[in-house]
C-alpha cells in the first residue's frame, strides 16, 4: 500500500476544506456582522430607528462575502502554494476583510448608553 495518498483523495480533501472554510466564513462574518447591526435591527424605542437598508442590503452582502470569499482564496491559493501556506493567506486574508469591513461599515448605533428599550 503506498503512503502517498492519490490524487483524487487529495482532491476531495481541497474541496471539503473548502466547504468547511465557506460555514466558518460566513459564520464569522456572520457574527461581526450581526453584533455591529443589533441596533439597526432592533430599532430601539419604539423601532424608530429601524434600519432596513442594513437589513436587505448590507448584511445579506456581508453574509455572501463570507460565504464565498474564504473558498475563492482557498482555491486560487491551493493551485500554487502548499496546503498550510494556502490556509495561512486564506486566515490573512479574511482578517483584512473583517478589518477593513470595520474601518468602512457604520451601521447606527443607539444615541447614548442610557437610551435603553424601554420599560
Amino acid at each position: 500500500m503506498s503512503e502517498n495518498p492519490s490524487q483524487e483523495s487529495r482532491d476531495r480533501t481541497e474541496s471539503a476544506v473548502g466547504c468547511l472554510l465557506a460555514v466558518v466564513g460566513v459564520a464569522v462574518a456572520g457574527a461581526f456582522a450581526l453584533h455591529r447591526a443589533a441596533y439597526s435591527i432592533d430599532g430601539g424605542f419604539e423601532a424608530h430607528a429601524r434600519d432596513w437598508g442594513v437589513i436587505l442590503v448590507d448584511l445579506p452582502l456581508i453574509l455572501f462575502a463570507g460565504l464565498v470569499g474564504p473558498p475563492l482564496t482557498w482555491a486560487a491559493a491551493i493551485r500554487r502554494l502548499r496546503p498550510w501556506a494556502a490556509a495561512l493567506v486564506c486566515a490573512v486574508v479574511a482578517g483584512l476583510a473583517l478589518w477593513g469591513l470595520a474601518a468602512w461599515w457604520h451601521p447606527r448605533q443607539a444615541p447614548d448608553p442610557g437610551y435603553g428599550p424601554g420599560i
